[in-house]
């Protein structure tokens, strides 16, 4: 499962081999309410056949229509406002006045596409740097922490897997998890040191490794964008990984079990000299209440509650994944569970 806009790269790839012409649309500012976030990107080919997204529709309407009716001739990127005023926020589905900039830009061999996803599918974090006057391509390295920009009539932005999540345990549970995260620019590795696991585990485009998970955790060096989730069940396997985890920069650091296990498994790790405040950091039970019983289900909650610590969502707004719904509905309130 690819993310939205490496679907984007891959499409713009295969239609520009078939010999079409196409435009890379980029969103790169925004004002107001905005449907789609900066660098969300859309590619339009000649005919108007669209992939991506970069508004709730109507902006790609207007995009798809100004092809149909007068082709791809622009021969160097533009920048394009929607939304300026009242009316066209309307017409154009930005509520509260919104606006919206987008860069557009045709796309050719030299545009570099294809090199992009060479190296995106090694693995690297890579900036593209556009040129809005000549529309000249270059690749390079990005900093984790790299963002979109625009300096100097450069046009920069961040492709590959900016954020990273190790799984630890090769289980059902772990093979939905992955799936998902990947198509949502998570970089996943799976770490299971026993081989009955390992075996048959095949999610495309994730690692699977079989180190110690604690070594791993180490060897990993977590930073902000780097998420931790461990669903062995087993002690052995998890603490230590678990400890290190909460020791470093990692955003999220979450382990699956019951309100007891979990319980029990902050007094073990108390043993390792861990914190009050590092231990605080440890969600579980893990994910938001849904309802999920399944293996599938279950994922999502877990992802859902790891988007939520990402976007800086206050836990006093989620309800833990095995809060009953009676409980779950006092905790929405503020209230502890029973």
């Amino acid at each position: 499962m690819d993310s939205i806009d490496l679907d984007v790269l891959k499409t713009a790839s295969a239609w520009l081999a078939a010999g079409r012409r196409c435009e890379l649309v980029t969103v790169i500012k925004t004002w107001g309410s905005s449907p789609r976030p900066v660098g969300a990107t859309l590619v339009v080919r000649d005919d108007g056949q669209v992939a991506g997204s970069i508004s709730g529709g109507c902006i790609e309407d207007d995009l798809i229509a100004q092809v149909r009716q007068n082709g791809i001739s622009q021969s160097t990127p533009q920048l394009v406002s929607y939304g300026v005023s009242a009316d066209e926020a309307h017409r154009f589905g930005l509520p509260c006045g919104g606006t919206i900039t987008l860069a557009i830009e045709p796309l050719s061999p030299a545009s570099g596409i294809d090199e992009l996803l060479a190296r995106l599918a090694s693995g690297e974090l890579l900036e593209r740097r556009l040129d809005m006057r000549s529309g000249a391509v270059t690749l390079g390295p990005a900093a984790p922490g790299a963002v979109l920009r625009v300096e100097d009539d450069v046009l920069t932005t961040v492709h590959g897997p900016r954020w990273r999540l190790f799984i630890i345990g090769a289980g059902p549970l772990s093979r939905f998890l992955a799936q998902v995260a990947t198509g949502m620019d998570y970089r996943v590795t799976v770490c299971d040191p026993r081989e009955e696991y390992r075996a048959g585990f095949d999610v495309a485009g994730v690692e699977l490794v079989h180190t110690m998970p604690d070594d791993l955790v180490l060897e990993s060096r977590l930073d902000a964008r780097s998420a931790v989730v461990a669903l062995t069940h087993d002690p052995k396997l998890d603490d230590l990984a678990l400890m290190e985890a909460l020791k470093s920069d990692a955003f999220y650091v979450g382990a699956i079990g019951s309100r007891l296990n979990n319980a029990k498994r902050r007094e073990r790790l108390k043993l390792f000299d861990l914190t009050d405040e590092q231990l605080a950091r440890l969600h579980g039970p893990i994910g938001i209440y849904i309802g999920s019983k399944t293996p599938s289900e279950i994922a999502i909650s877990i992802l859902a509650e790891m988007t939520a610590t990402r976007n800086g969502v206050p836990a006093a707004m989620l309800v833990p994944h095995a809060a009953t719904p009676q409980a779950a509905n006092g905790e929405a309130c503020g209230l502890a569970a029973t």
